[in-house]
Parts: structure tokens; sequence; C-alpha cells
């Protein structure tokens, strides 16, 4: 191993979303709620739903190509393939060994991460020590879901809330003062209960029950995940910050896990970020979990609101309970476009239950 790391960070990134459309409007039709309750409660207005002939290893694979192609990286120049999910196409083989396949990775180890919504960065936590060891030279990150095979259409609390869709990115070495500059990565398995698909694992007996005790679909407690969103946000983005020798002050942008636009705002408040610093599109994808945020940061990028040299902070949240969150001044890529103009919008006041 060098005596020195070797800086790491983002050569190209790229996302998918599936054709198919779920507006609120459609959820009417199939379970009691209204556009306006999922708005006010959610900031969702639709979502985007795999077709009969996706899988989370198409959506990865669409995903990665044109990451890919964005780094200018050649497949075969691949070491690793990362892929963050909770709906893998399989038990096993590894949905990761399927993108590799198909993306023509020929030289590429390949392995699934599991950490629910904060699986993004810690699948960038992971392959970005390899190439700061000087173990690998490029990685392949992916985070791709398809939770609308998990979701169960006819409980309000959350069918509204989850979409399907994938976000990559090829990590590479990059100059000095430039890509990642400090991880936070934590769980609190006490809330396991809070937020989980069981059954779903050899941990409970399938044989027996209702079959709607044998679905694996998700559960959520929605109060308490979000209070624990909230918090967890907020102390994990300063430690982050702290480590790298930086404030949100500091900050250009902040990419937070597209779960639920009431925590993007009570959080962002809570740490004095202004409506230029905050990027959101949970209004057009809903919650995809581990997807989420390189799906945001893409768009992101090409709005204009991210370009070269931005402090950058990323940071998730999920199942675990767990989360997860980055900083990194954003290296220059052959796409890479100026910033447009941000909105000056205020953050809405929250509700006395939401503080």
């Amino acid at each position: 191993m060098p005596a020195v790391l070797q800086p790491a960070g983002i050569l190209g990134v790229g996302s998918y979303a599936p054709e198919k459309v779920l507006t609120n409007q459609d959820l009417e039709a199939i379970v009691e709620t209204n556009h306006d309750w999922i708005v006010s409660r959610t900031g969702i207005t639709e979502r985007r739903l795999a077709g009969v002939d996706e899988s989370t290893s198409s959506l990865a694979i669409e995903a990665a190509r044109r990451a890919l192609a964005d780094s200018g990286v050649d497949p075969a120049a691949i070491d690793l393939v990362i892929v963050a999910t909770t709906t893998p196409d399989a038990l096993f083989p590894a949905t990761a060994s399927l993108v590799q396949h198909a993306l023509g990775a020929v030289n590429a180890a390949a392995f699934d991460l599991s950490a629910a919504c904060s699986g993004f960065i810690y699948a960038m936590a992971v392959g970005s020590q390899f190439i700061q060891t000087g173990v690998y030279r490029h990685v392949l990150v992916v985070g791709a879901e398809t939770l609308s095979r998990i979701t169960n259409w006819q409980d309000r609390t959350t069918c509204v809330l989850f979409g399907d869709g994938a976000g990559a990115a090829v990590l590479g070495p990059v100059g000095c003062g430039d890509g990642f500059l400090s991880f936070d990565l934590g769980s609190d398995g006490a809330g396991a209960d809070l937020l989980s698909v069981v059954p779903g694992g050899f941990g409970h007996e399938l044989t027996t029950g209702s079959p709607d005790e044998l679905r694996c679909s998700i559960k959520m407690a929605g109060q308490e995940v979000f209070k624990f969103a909230v918090k967890v946000v907020e102390e994990s983005t300063r430690r982050v910050l702290q480590r790298a020798g930086l404030t949100a002050d500091d900050l250009d942008l902040f990419v937070p896990h597209q779960a639920n636009v009431r925590i993007i705002d009570a959080a962002a408040k809570r740490l004095g970020l202004r409506e230029p610093q905050v990027f959101s599109n949970v209004h057009r994808y809903g919650n995809t979990s581990a997807a989420s945020i390189p799906l945001a940061l893409v768009e992101a990028r090409e709005t204009g609101r991210l370009r070269p040299g931005d402090r950058v902070a990323l940071v998730g949240f999920g199942a675990g309970l767990s989360w997860a969150s980055c900083v990194m001044r954003w290296s220059k890529s052959p796409t890479d476009t100026a910033r447009g103009p941000a909105s000056e919008a205020p953050f809405r006041e929250l509700e006395e239950h939401d503080r």
C-alpha cells in the first residue's frame, strides 16, 4: 500500500428511471388517498414503476452504462462493481454479477451491499478505499431498486412513498484536494423494527400464516422514522463536515436522501442551510431508497446546480436504522455544465408536529 493515500472521487455519473409514471391521481383510483394529502405530507406528485420486463439489474445496467459513458472509462478498466440494493433480482447470484457481465466488465470483481436508503453512500465509502489504498483504480458503484415489488398497494401510509430507479457513479483517482473529503457511517439496530420487510429473510418461518401475513412488503412506523431521520441527518452532516474541516456555510450543495420533503426541509433548517444550497427532486420520483441520492446527483449536475470545484454533502438514512454521509469536492468530468440560477424561495414553515 502507498504511504500517501491516493485521492478518490467521482469520474462520471448516470441514472435511469422507468418510463411508467404513477401519479397521485392514479393512486386515488386504487387506494383511499388524494393528491393534496400526499403532497402536503410528502411533497411527492409522481413516481416511476418498473415494467413487467424490467428488474433491478436491468435498471442498474442502464444507469451504469450512462455513468461509464460520462466518465470515459472503458468497462474492461473497471476493477470492482458494487450494487447497493434492498431489492436484488435474487438472493444469489449477486445483482452486481449480472451487471458486471452485461457491461463487459470482464476484469471486475462484484458484490451486492445492503444498507437500505443509506446504501449508495456506504458503497462509495467502501469503493473509495480500494482506490485510496492503491488496490484498485476504477470502481463502479450503483444504487438500484424496484421497491414497487415489495410495496403493499393497499397500505395508504406507505404505497404513496416509494418508486423505482437506479443511479451509478464511476469512482477513480482525482487530483489533490478533489474528491471525497470525509465519510460518516452509522447504525442503530434498536430501531430495526421501525422500517422493515418481514417476512423476507431466513429469520422467520414462511410456511404458516395468512397470505397477508406472508406478504413480503414494507412496514414502517412513520412518525418514529420521521423523528429519527431529521435528527440523524443533522448530526451526521455536522460530523462529516467537521471531519472535512468545513461548516454548513461552506457547502455549495446539499443532496439528502429523497424520502420526504418535510424531512429535507426540517433537516436543512436545523443545519442553517439556505434554499440554493439544497437539492430536491422527491416530487418526481418518490423514495427510491439506494437509487435516491445518485438520481438527485445526476439531475443536479444536468440542471446546472452542480459544477466543478463545488463542495457537496450527501446524506442518506433508512432501515437498520442506518445512516451515511459524505463530503466531497466535485471534480470536473466531460459533461459538466455551468451552474444555472437557483431558487431563492424560503423553506416553508414547519407544522408543530414536525418540530
